[in-house]
């Protein structure tokens, strides 16, 4: 099924750090660029990304977002970015929470 939703930030730090990634050197950057492109697809399908089986989400992502569901969004490079999908009235909207490299993610999840 494929469902356009808005792409939403968590909190304005999140926000903050994406915007400062295209002030940054090269590489920061291209992390800019592939989270620009992931959020156009996110925005075309809010389910474009692989969902997190729910005992798997980790426990701060459920106290802290107050999220019910997960989705994983491979990045080029072996980067993740994590969000949510929430039902607003008229429309879904896709909450950004975070983006990490693998090693990073490893460790979130416990892998």
């Amino acid at each position: 099924m494929k469902l356009p939703s808005k792409v939403r930030f968590r909190d304005n730090k999140i926000q903050k750090a994406f915007e400062e990634l295209l002030k940054s050197h090269s590489d920061e950057k291209k992390i800019y660029n592939w989270l620009v492109r992931a959020f156009k697809d996110i925005e075309e399908n809010a389910f474009c990304g692989i969902q997190i089986p729910k005992r798997l989400i980790p426990k701060h992502y459920i106290n802290k977002c107050k999220i019910n569901n997960l989705w994983k969004y491979n990045l080029p490079n072996a980067w993740r970015l994590l969000y949510s999908v929430e039902n607003q009235e008229i429309f879904v909207v896709s909450i950004i929470l975070d983006w990490m490299d693998h090693k990073t993610y490893e460790r979130t999840f416990n892998y």
